[in-house]
């Protein structure tokens, strides 16, 4: 739904290939306007691509996203460190929680707000995008830590959500108040 302009785009691309790390990179973007892309070091997918299924995969080591919640939680029941980027919304305040509550990300270093789907902000520069794809990519202590991390957060996730996790506990509750509110409200007629 958001809309980089082509410079930006080919600041990502220009980025992720002098990372030296393969990706995938999903665009509405045509190939041609983003110049410059390595094809021997990842897969620009035009159009949508199946989003759980890609961070599900075992060769998915790290997700830039724009910090909104879908996203980030399904990243984090995936197990998958985050880049973060936020645009608009609530997208700093998840950055922020991601970053210095969870510690499962680190930041691109986007810091202007956007008052809608059209990116306003100022391009943000290959040497930023690159050194936020090493440092989560690479082998240095932070980036073991922030994996590690990444993944304690997924078996929380997923046991929360099984038989008798709090997720599943909370969804069973509030059914059955809805249930007793519908029966109580049939006994008086309401």
């Amino acid at each position: 739904m958001v809309k980089f302009s082509d410079a930006q785009l080919r600041e990502i691309v220009r980025a992720l290939n002098a990372s030296n790390q393969p990706f995938i990179f999903v665009t509405k973007t045509s190939v041609s306007v983003l110049g410059g892309f390595d094809e021997n070091k990842g897969v620009i997918i035009n159009g949508w691509a199946p989003q759980i299924k890609i961070l599900n995969h075992v060769a998915v080591g790290g997700f830039m996203t724009h910090c909104g919640w879908n996203s980030v939680l399904e990243a984090m029941v995936a197990g998958v460190p985050l880049i973060t980027w936020p645009l608009f919304a609530e997208q700093f305040f998840n950055e922020r929680f991601i970053i210095q509550v969870l510690g499962n990300g680190v930041e691109v270093g986007s810091d202007v707000w956007n008052s809608g789907m059209v990116i306003k902000s100022p391009v943000i520069e290959k040497r930023k995008i690159e050194r936020a794809v090493v440092r989560l990519m690479g082998g240095s202590d932070e980036s073991k830590m922030i994996r590690r991390r990444a993944e304690e957060l997924s078996v929380m996730a997923r046991r929360a959500t099984e038989e008798g996790g709090s997720s599943c506990e909370d969804l069973a509750a509030l059914i059955q108040d809805i249930k007793d509110l519908a029966a109580k409200k049939k006994c008086c007629n309401c």
